[in-house]
């Protein structure tokens, strides 16, 4: 089994001494978010999770559990997404200067094959254009490519939820100019680029769809033979394995403008106040 921790929420940034309570417990619930009344009790040991995904803009709090975590025996890698934006898009992260030092940190200790870069999802605003997007990435590929394995892109998606004035259709010749742009600046590090879930072909540039949780790197972690198939759950265009995933939405605290997991600032707030570091679940009742 995969465990994904999480796409709904940042476990690592928020949660993660409830993440080791119920690591040290050996279980966790988890309910159906399209139908909270179904419940699924997860056991936990590393016979049973061949890898945990962490997903997260910022493992500073995580950090100083991984020595425990690999002291259980548990394989996991990193998908750690880091842009550009300031507390504009990303009102609650940390300094990127400060996020920068704990991703080094974080190669440094695993390695860079168990640390995946996401620059997703690329914006454009008045502030943000194209070549705006083509200097910061070219900043962040010097800065980061001894420590991460890959860059995964993505182009904001526009969900109705998520409409902002900070954020705008991106048109396909922006979507040409930036991939082509990124795939040769990454090569120049050495850094393969993936796309997650795009509709627009961008394999001309050299960018073909990513598998975020992919079971071949899962296996390569494990030691052995992963049963999971493509994972049918997900959206039109995405690679990823079967997983188990133990968040929650509308849970996460970082407060970017384009997230799809939170409905509103007002229910994260009311969310969290409902979260106990002891409990069986993410979310009391």
């Amino acid at each position: 089994m995969v465990l994904s921790a999480s796409r709904r929420t940042d476990i690592p940034a928020f949660y993660p001494e409830w993440l080791m309570n119920r690591l040290r417990a050996g279980y966790v619930c988890a309910r159906n978010p399209f139908n909270p009344s179904q419940v699924r009790k997860i056991e936990f040991s590393p016979e049973l999770i061949d890898c945990i995904v962490f997903w997260t803009k910022d493992l500073a709090r995580l950090l100083p559990f991984l020595d425990e975590i690999d002291a259980m025996c548990y394989k996991y890698y990193f998908q750690f997404t880091l842009t550009p934006y300031g507390r504009q898009i990303e009102r609650n992260l940390r300094p990127k200067g400060e996020i920068i030092r704990t991703f080094t940190a974080l190669g440094k200790r695993l390695g860079r094959d168990r640390v995946f870069w996401r620059y997703d999802p690329i914006i454009l605003n008045e502030n943000l254009s194209v070549d705006c997007h083509i200097n910061n990435f070219t900043d962040l590929c010097e800065q980061l490519y001894e420590y991460a394995n890959s860059v995964t892109i993505s182009f904001v998606d526009l969900y109705k939820k998520i409409e902002s004035p900070l954020i705008r259709e991106i048109t396909d010749g922006e979507i040409a100019e930036i991939s082509a742009a990124f795939s040769k600046i990454a090569a120049e590090y050495g850094l393969p680029v993936k796309a997650c879930c795009e509709k627009t072909d961008l394999s001309p540039c050299g960018i073909y769809p990513a598998s975020c949780i992919d079971r071949e790197t899962a296996e390569k972690l494990c030691g052995h033979k992963i049963n999971a198939e493509p994972d049918k759950n997900q959206r039109p265009g995405c690679g990823c394995a079967e997983r188990v995933d133990i968040g929650a939405y509308n849970t996460c605290g970082n407060g970017c403008v384009y997230c799809y997991a939170n409905y509103s600032r007002a229910s994260v707030e009311k969310n969290i106040l409902r979260h106990n570091p002891l409990g069986d679940f993410l979310m009391q009742k």
